[in-house]
């Protein structure tokens, strides 16, 4: 939904800076899609050690909500999509990562009506890569999550969601994902539209 990943490396790159260590493009893909705990420990090693992994992954979540609260870029056809998807009657979510700290900036920024509910890393014990938040995100919508698709951007995102049984649309960031029967990778979110993707449910094995 959003275009994070950049704000996420002016984030990381600040952070790090204050203890000499030049955040590169290969630590941001080490660290894309979290979970912020593991970021927190690669951040603890890089910087050698000069404060607790406890604080990096605090340092780092600050941060980042206050630049979300900031400026809140949305990935290109992404509010378009989800707008026409619940126009035509299809259930939506926003399922993330992030602590809700952070969901919360992005919510004050494109609306707190967008979505009719959302999941953080803070409302389940296993966050991405595990499917936890999947599964209660179909649970939530009444929906079988085997009927159920989902848009990620992140290899660890993508497991989650290979996971829950859901399929799966990847617009990948920084990362290949591979095709299977029930994992298509697109460029861009504004490449689709309700009845695209009305079209792909009856054939899946159609190229986007």
């Amino acid at each position: 939904m959003v275009d994070s990943e950049p704000q996420w490396l002016i984030s990381e790159t600040q952070l790090t800076a204050q203890y000499g260590y030049e955040w590169t493009s290969q630590d941001q893909v080490a660290c894309l899609g979290g979970p912020l705990t593991r970021v927190g420990e690669y951040m603890y090693e890089k910087c050698k050690r000069a404060q607790s992994p406890e604080f990096f992954t605090n340092k780092i979540i600050e941060i980042q909500s206050q630049r979300m609260q900031e400026h809140t870029p949305l990935m290109p056809g992404a509010l378009e999509l989800v707008k026409d998807l619940q126009v035509n009657g299809v259930k939506t979510g926003l399922v993330s990562a992030s602590p809700r700290i952070i969901v919360d900036a992005v919510l004050d920024q494109i609306g707190r009506d967008l979505f009719p509910f959302s999941i953080t890393s803070d409302d389940v014990i296993n966050t991405k890569p595990h499917p936890d938040a999947y599964i209660k995100a179909a649970l939530i919508s009444d929906s079988d999550i085997s009927r159920c698709l989902i848009f990620e951007d992140s290899l660890t995102g993508v497991q989650a969601a290979i996971s829950s049984g859901a399929w799966l649309i990847a617009v990948p960031h920084l990362v290949v994902v591979e095709e299977s029967a029930r994992v298509r990778s697109i460029e861009s979110l504004e490449k689709l539209d309700y009845l695209k993707l009305t079209q792909l449910r009856k054939d899946f094995s159609s190229t986007i």
